[in-house]
């Protein structure tokens, strides 16, 4: 089943660590912090996490998500003395972020992935020149977006929606249309609260939301595994003992037959075991020696890799490992070697020692 439809069919996830705001008879929040005071700040920083959410959704980078959230915060501190309490501040906050992400959009190339640019390519052909990073949907930390708990169902929607082929295929869809589409089938909102926050009209709202959903759905974004089970960890650790020891055929057993193999900031992309094993014993040879450390990255298992390098014998950054699995299989690994912003960002160490 494809994300989307997944996320059509379970319930909205509420928000990670959202502070309880009061509310009056009729359900409409009070204007209860003063502006500049700690409380609001509290308050503020409470809403967070879905915020990165929102703007990852939207923006496909983490670092743009942060610029957009960071952006979305200071408006609210500054302009809080206007918020007249007529709406949740929660509904406040979700306006001005989307005015800011509609902003940044502005004019900006729709970001993607390697196999969304080009065919694949074979072992032999030339890596080519790295491309702009903005040219590439980036990964984001799980504990930067997803709630600690929750329904189970909420926390299985979160996680779809924020993986790396969903977002992907949000960032075909115009920036507005992209909105119409997160706020609706992913946080659940009403199309009156949508068209409201837009300023436009449910008509509105309902037309784009059906052209989006066109659009995913010819996308077809597969999904993930809610949760990993014993068999998927195990498949994890194979997959951990056989890139460490470079064993290439025990590596590829554990790949799809069609599974892909990326590496952004370049275009190039392999799709088969032979041109992945040649590629690995070829261009990418250096990575013989490597160690993997885990992480999480966009609801998926992910690996800090460092391999040999260090004037000291020690290893060194080289890319941040994002794995897809189905159906008990490897179908993709994405190589994102932006180490020195990504690396702090996952929180992994800048070096390993042998």
């Amino acid at each position: 089943m494809a994300v989307g439809q997944d996320a059509c069919a379970r319930l909205r996830w509420k928000g990670a660590t959202e502070v309880t705001e009061l509310a009056t008879s009729d359900g409409v929040a009070e204007k209860t912090a003063a502006p500049g005071s700690d409380e609001l700040e509290v308050r503020l920083e409470g809403h967070r996490a879905e915020l990165t959410a929102y703007c990852y959704r939207m923006m496909g980078s983490a670092f743009e998500a942060e610029d957009a959230v960071q952006e979305t915060l200071l408006r609210a501190w500054r302009s809080f003395e206007d918020f007249e309490g007529r709406a949740a501040l929660r509904s406040w906050l979700y306006r001005i972020a989307t005015n800011v992400c509609l902003d940044m959009l502005n004019g900006a190339q729709r970001r993607a992935r390697p196999m969304d640019l080009a065919d694949p390519k074979t072992a032999d052909s030339p890596l080519g020149e790295a491309l702009p990073e903005a040219t590439w949907i980036g990964p984001i930390p799980d504990g930067s977006v997803l709630p600690d708990d929750g329904d189970p169902a909420d926390v299985a929607v979160a996680r779809d929606t924020i993986r790396l082929a969903f977002v992907a295929a949000l960032q075909h869809l115009p920036p507005r249309q992209r909105a119409v589409l997160i706020l609706r089938e992913v946080l659940r909102w009403k199309a009156a609260e949508v068209a409201e926050l837009l300023d436009t009209t449910v008509a509105s709202v309902n037309s784009a939301l059906q052209r989006a959903r066109s659009a995913l759905a010819a996308s077809n974004p597969v999904a993930g595994p809610s949760s990993l089970d014993d068999a998927q960890r195990d498949l994890l650790a194979r997959y951990v003992d056989a890139f460490e020891r470079y064993d290439l055929d025990s590596l590829t057993s554990l790949l799809k037959e069609d599974a892909t193999w990326s590496m952004p900031p370049y275009e190039l992309w392999l799709r088969s075991h032979e041109d992945i094993r040649k590629w690995c014993l070829g261009t990418g040879i250096g990575c013989r020696g490597s160690r993997l450390i885990p992480t999480t990255a966009n609801g998926a298992p992910a690996f800090g890799q460092y391999k040999p390098g260090g004037s000291d014998g020690s290893l060194e950054p080289w890319s941040l490992q994002v794995l897809e699995i189905s159906a008990g299989r490897i179908t993709g690994i994405i190589f994102f070697l932006d180490t020195s912003r990504l690396f702090p960002l996952f929180g992994l160490p800048p070096r390993l020692e042998r």
